[in-house]
């Protein structure tokens, strides 16, 4: 994680000394120029929605348990294989994960990343492409919201501007959005 005081203008080279070639960073606000060195592999906007609801119910019948170190190779993998945006290698260190697992293998995850003051984002929801359209990725972020509610904190969250089908369900969740911001993914060249 890395941030800087303007955002719109951030001066990138400084983690030059912080980075090997081929490391991806995701970056809020700046659409400005890429310096030798850096290459841009996605280019959009994203939404900010924040959790205006009361709190959710969670289907107990589902198979949710929680996630520890002993799964994050699973965890990286379905995260490189649904490409849920930026994810950890060590998940564990930024919050909680829980996850489904089918016939001994992890098919649906979400979990925590940020945290500032009071507001904690729900973050790696990703579902097994030919397990989508069972309600896991609804139920696994239910638990996480309701888990973040009981411990007096207000889940938020970020999502592609283009992602409509999951704005649409975050919405009807009861995340609100609250700020649409440029994002860009660059890679260190080296």
């Amino acid at each position: 994680m890395f941030g800087f005081a303007d955002p719109a203008n951030p001066d990138i080279e400084v983690l030059r000394e912080h980075c090997t070639a081929g490391d991806v960073l995701w970056c809020s606000e700046w659409r400005g120029p890429v310096t030798e060195g850096w290459t841009v592999e996605i280019e959009g906007s994203m939404f900010a929605m924040v959790w205006q609801a009361p709190e959710p119910h969670v289907d107990e019948d589902m198979p949710v348990r929680r996630l520890g170190p002993a799964h994050v190779d699973e965890m990286v993998a379905l995260a490189a294989l649904a490409k849920p945006g930026p994810f950890a290698s060590q998940p564990m260190a930024m919050g909680e994960w829980h996850g489904i697992v089918e016939d001994g293998q992890l098919v649906a995850m979400a979990g925590e990343r940020l945290q500032a003051g009071a507001l904690r984002e729900v973050s790696g929801v990703c579902t097994l492409p030919s397990h989508r359209g069972r309600g896991y990725a609804r139920c696994l972020m239910e638990t996480v919201v309701r888990s973040q509610l009981r411990r007096g904190l207000t889940p938020f969250l970020h999502v592609s501007a283009t992602n409509v089908q999951a704005i649409e369900l975050y919405s009807r969740m009861g995340f609100v959005k609250v700020h649409e911001a440029a994002m860009r993914v660059v890679r260190f060249d080296g």
